[in-house]
């Protein structure tokens, strides 16, 4: 039997990248878990498994300030010992494609996205207000970093992209071919109900990509009552702007997230998403997507059927969508096969699984001790 690595760039939160990991870890029980730094208070539940990390976790404040360590995260991935796995499966939006391998050995990478603040960093750190008063200071060290990270980007033997847009970043960034499994959401995490409350949800970081204040904008118009579970940086300007139709959650528990997800007239989902799961979970769940139509939810998506899009990322185009999806009398129980036939794990790891036998001439059961 092959020893297998699962590699992931942080674990300090929890988000979709961080999710599509955790079910990869369950799928390989038998793996070990490697990761630059680990706060299990904040990020997905990896029950009694060890977590290795790299010495980044010893650094005073480096799980709340891991962002601010960018330029020691690729070091510290190459100064992990992985020499006695024959497989590697790493879960990247920047570093963890850069861990060594032995001779011989394969890694694939699930690459959620490219390294975003790298790439397209005007739009990454915007939130950010110190960012344009340093910007010709990061700007080198982000020039040696876009370096770090061409080289590196050869590491993988194959990526794994989430959707056609990230599939074509990596050929045009890295020069690297991908094949695109869109990825899965664990149906066990979500309910379905028939019974829709009157209100919207919201689920999402609160920074400035994930263009929130849009939706703010748009329900203090509406005066329509919008619930916001997550946090992050532009959390106090976004409530500051907020009527009292809309509140802020903050973190909510796993229950309490599936419960508003099945329970909710629709989730809205403002940013241009690489891929996006909240939109496939708010599916499994018989609720249906309100969408800015561009990135991953082209791939998830359908008009009409599972949700609406609108055009433009801007109040107006939101309130219009929101207007036309409250005259279409959804089938919540479409909406939820849709989701479980298209994307569930089963689905997806039969794909993922085939490509490990042909990418390491193994059969890919054998790494796990049951389907899932």
């Amino acid at each position: 039997m092959e020893k297998v690595a699962l590699v992931h760039d942080y674990l300090t939160q929890r988000g979709g990248a961080e999710r599509v990991f955790e079910l990869l870890c369950k799928r390989y029980p038998n793996a070990d878990i490697f990761t630059s730094v680990y706060d299990p208070e904040r990020t997905i539940e990896l029950g009694d498994r060890l977590v290795q990390t790299t010495v980044l976790q010893k650094i005073p404040g480096a799980k709340k300030y891991f962002r601010l360590m960018a330029p020691f995260y690729f070091p510290a991935f190459r100064a992990l010992d992985l020499k006695d796995y024959d497989l590697i499966i790493s879960s990247s939006t920047s570093f963890a494609k850069a861990v060594r391998k032995k001779p011989g050995a394969r890694h694939i990478c699930f690459c959620h996205n490219v390294t975003r603040f790298l790439w397209d960093t005007q739009t990454y750190l915007r939130e950010y207000g110190d960012y344009r008063v340093f910007h010709h200071l990061i700007e080198k060290v982000f020039q040696i970093l876009r370096e770090a990270d061409l080289i590196y980007s050869q590491e993988p033997d194959l990526y794994i992209a989430n959707s056609t847009i990230v599939a074509r970043r990596i050929q045009e960034i890295y020069s690297k071919q991908a094949i695109v499994i869109n990825y899965p959401i664990d149906k066990n995490k979500f309910i379905f109900s028939n019974k829709k409350s009157n209100f919207y949800l919201v689920s999402a970081r609160l920074i400035s990509y994930k263009r929130i204040d849009i939706i703010v904008e748009a329900f203090n118009w509406l005066g329509w009552p919008l619930l916001i579970t997550g946090d992050g940086p532009e959390r106090e300007r976004l409530e500051s702007k907020a009527l009292k139709n809309i509140r802020f959650l903050g973190h909510i528990s796993d229950e309490d997230r599936r419960d508003l997800m099945s329970t909710a007239c629709a989730v809205i989902v403002a940013a241009l998403e690489d891929y996006g799961l909240v939109p496939v979970e708010a599916n499994a769940s018989g609720t249906p997507v309100i969408a800015y139509g561009a990135g991953g939810v082209l791939d998830t998506q359908i008009p009409g059927q599972t949700g609406v899009f609108f055009k433009r990322q801007t109040p107006e185009a939101l309130q219009s969508a929101l207007l036309d999806a409250n005259e279409i009398a959804w089938d919540y129980e479409k909406i939820r096969n849709h989701a479980l036939s298209q994307f569930s794990e089963e689905v997806f790891f039969s794909k993922v699984e085939r490509v490990i036998e042909s990418v390491c001439g193994t059969q890919a059961m054998d790494l796990t001790h049951a389907a899932v």
